[in-house]
């Protein structure tokens, strides 16, 4: 066994053995939020992600739900997912 090998075998035997699936809960709940702002702007008429020179205030709460939804979805980063 080289040296190397015996390294990368030691640091993965000292690594505690926890499981956390923080990054997956996170894009599954940003998905979920990506899917609400589109409901909404398709409700008002409009699609999500055309430009438009000013936006109504109705996009604009839109907007608003999307980023409050994704800044809870911060919290998933850190949860222990079983």
């Amino acid at each position: 066994m080289n040296f190397k090998s015996l390294a990368l075998f030691l640091t993965a035997a000292a690594v505690p053995q926890v499981v956390v699936a923080g990054p997956l809960a996170y894009g599954i709940c940003q998905t979920g939020c990506n899917a609400l702002v589109v409901a909404c702007y398709a409700g008002a008429g409009f699609t999500f992600g055309v430009a438009l020179p000013a936006a109504p205030p109705v996009l604009i709460a839109c907007n608003v739900g999307l980023g409050t939804c994704m800044a809870a979805c911060a919290a998933a980063v850190f949860a222990p997912t079983p």
